[in-house]
């Protein structure tokens, strides 16, 4: 009930019913945000995501541009130095005693998360790219001083437009080919072309293995020709 019940009877208009009634419940909008705003929405009131994850579609680019997942820091040397990937979520900006500017973000994957720290010579150079939400690629120390692993960040690359829906290149070959020499060169081939689209291999015509992420490349760049030679022109499925 409402406190201006009372003004009127069952009535909701302000006219044509001779009562003083009225409906003050506001009218919420159908809108459907944009995945990013949704997500960041639920992140800031809930302090997780619920409907989706910013990685989702995500996973074999990171894949591909990483050198270990987020789960395994622990098994790596203190002092090592590498490449790790995710979402940057509770982002801080925080001043030294001398006045520098730095930042303490948590870095998020879809297995783990780490506390990772942008001291003021790397904050210089890339603290303009830091925000909530931004999926991105880090440099990274590792500092096991602590019962947890943290990352000193050392570089960090803003990836935009994630999204593994890339066109699947396609190749088919007979198993009764697949000798330990031409495995070697097609993966030679491939290494060499790295990119997006994941590789299907069609083993003749009842068979479909998805290669490993390493293995995605860019069809743009002289592959099919190599291909063709290798595995002759009717490898190439359309």
């Amino acid at each position: 009930m409402s406190l201006f019940d009372s003004m009127g009877g069952d009535d909701v208009s302000t006219s044509g019913g001779g009562g003083f009634g009225f409906d003050e419940r506001e009218e919420i909008p159908d809108v459907e945000f944009p995945k990013a705003q949704k997500l960041a929405f639920e992140k800031e009131m809930l302090g997780l995501y619920v409907s989706d994850h910013p990685l989702f579609g995500a996973e074999d680019f990171l894949a591909r541009r990483t050198e270990v997942g987020l789960d395994s820091l622990a098994e790596c040397e203190d002092g090592a130095i590498k490449t790790v990937g995710g979402v940057i979520t509770n982002l801080q900006r925080k001043w030294t005693k001398k006045g520098d500017l730095m930042g303490v973000f948590v870095l998020e994957d879809l297995k783990a998360n780490v506390e990772t720290m942008v001291f003021p010579r790397t904050m210089t150079e890339h603290g303009h790219k830091l925000e909530d939400d931004a999926i991105v690629l880090v440099k990274a120390r590792i500092d096991k001083r602590d019962d947890m692993p943290k990352l000193i960040a050392m570089e960090i690359e803003v990836v935009e437009g994630v999204s593994d829906s890339a066109t699947p290149f396609r190749l088919r070959v007979m198993p009764n080919r697949l000798t330990a020499e031409l495995i070697a060169q097609l993966k030679e081939i491939l290494l060499e072309h790295p990119g997006d689209h994941p590789v299907l291999l069609h083993l003749g015509d009842d068979k479909v293995l998805r290669l490993p992420p390493a293995y995605g490349v860019d069809a743009e760049t002289g592959l099919v020709s190599e291909i063709r030679v290798l595995l002759g022109p009717a490898a190439l499925v359309e």
